[in-house]
């Protein structure tokens, strides 16, 4: 068996992507489509990270701007933007990211714990650190992002 077969074997796929000049990465499991942005309708009493909610084929979903879901400045969203249309549990939601970058075959040895400099909050949703040519790339885990009682919020 050639290494390449190993990996896709015994590997792990994520999808990365950008916001700003940083990179995460989700469990591709998780991900239903990838879609342009499209203007959301704003819902009073929303969390702030929550833009609002589009119709995806008849069904609402919320979108989440993710760079201030991450505690960073808050997404303009131009029609450069993307949507992960994400499953979060039992909720589908709309993630706001600046692009989609890279499609990653990983194994478990390609990820590294987090960093003990890590604060709480980033620790709860970091399941590690991916060092891939050179990019690093934070692993999210998305369930931890958004805890049942708050993705029913939104």
């Amino acid at each position: 068996m050639t290494n390449a077969v190993k990996t896709l074997t015994h590997g792990r796929e994520l999808i990365a992507f950008r916001i700003g000049d940083q990179e995460f990465c989700v469990n591709i499991m998780s991900v239903r489509e990838i879609r342009g942005w499209t203007q959301a309708t704003p819902m009073p009493h929303a969390p702030s990270y929550v833009l609002g909610v589009i119709n995806l084929r008849g069904v609402v979903l919320p979108i989440v701007d993710m760079s201030l879901r991450l505690g960073m400045k808050p997404a303009e969203p131009t029609v450069r933007h993307v949507i992960i249309v994400a499953q979060v549990g039992p909720k589908v939601v709309g993630l706001l990211v600046d692009a989609v970058s890279d499609i990653l075959t990983v194994t478990p040895e390609n990820i590294q714990p987090t960093p003990d400099i890590a604060n709480e909050v980033e620790k709860a949703y970091a399941r590690g650190i991916l060092a891939i040519e050179g990019r690093m790339i934070c692993l999210i885990e998305l369930d931890s992002l958004f805890p049942h009682t708050e993705s029913e919020a939104a």
